[in-house]
C-alpha cells in the first residue's frame, strides 16, 4: 500500500463531505486525514485527503468521486511537488522546574507557546508530519496532557492553481 494525498475542490454545500467520505467507506479505505475549509473562491471548499491505498482501488474512487455532482476537480499532491503541513496544539505538564526545558524544546522546533498556567504550558506548532512527530516525542517525558491535531493541508508547489482548469 502505499500513501496518497488527494486535493479535491468540491461545492460548499451540505452533504458533500459525507457523500465523499462514504465512497471511501464503502471501498473499506481508511481516511488517514482529511480536512476541509473554504478557498479563494465563493461556494467552493478544498478537501484534502489522505489514504494508504494501492494505485488501481484509488483510481476506481477517484473516477467516482469525479462522477458526483459536487465534486469540481481532483488532483493527487507528489509530496515532492506540494507543500504540505499539519497544525498541533499540545498540553504539556510543566512546573517551576521543568518550564524552560520545555520551552527551550519549543524553540528548538520553532514552535509557539500560545498559553501558560501555573501547571501547564500549551504549545502551537506547524509543519510536517516528521516534525509534529519528532516535537511531541520530545515533549513526551515531560507528560502530555492533551493534543489535537489537524488533517494534512496541502496546496501544490508553482504558479498553477487546480481551479485554473476548472474554469470556476
Amino acid at each position: 500500500m502505499t500513501r496518497h494525498t488527494l486535493s479535491v475542490l468540491v461545492e460548499n454545500s451540505p452533504g458533500v463531505l459525507a457523500r465523499v467520505a462514504s465512497l471511501f467507506s464503502r471501498r473499506g479505505f481508511n481516511i488517514e486525514s482529511l480536512a476541509v475549509g473554504p478557498t479563494e473562491i465563493a461556494h467552493t471548499s478544498r478537501m484534502t485527503i489522505v489514504v494508504n491505498v494501492e494505485d488501481s482501488p484509488l483510481e476506481q474512487v477517484t473516477k467516482q468521486l469525479n462522477k458526483l455532482i459536487n465534486v469540481l476537480k481532483i488532483v493527487e499532491l507528489d509530496s515532492e511537488a506540494s507543500v504540505q503541513r499539519e497544525l498541533l496544539l499540545v498540553k504539556v505538564h510543566t512546573d517551576s522546574e521543568t518550564r524552560s526545558q520545555v520551552l527551550e524544546i519549543v524553540q528548538l522546533f520553532r514552535a509557539r507557546v500560545v498559553d501558560v498556567a501555573v501547571d501547564a504550558i500549551i504549545v502551537e506548532a506547524t509543519g510536517t508530519a516528521e516534525k509534529i512527530e519528532a516535537l511531541l516525542t520530545a515533549l513526551a517525558p515531560f507528560g502530555v496532557k492533551e493534543l489535537v491535531q489537524s488533517g494534512l493541508v496541502a496546496l501544490a508547489r508553482g504558479g498553477r492553481a487546480i481551479d485554473e482548469q476548472t474554469n470556476l
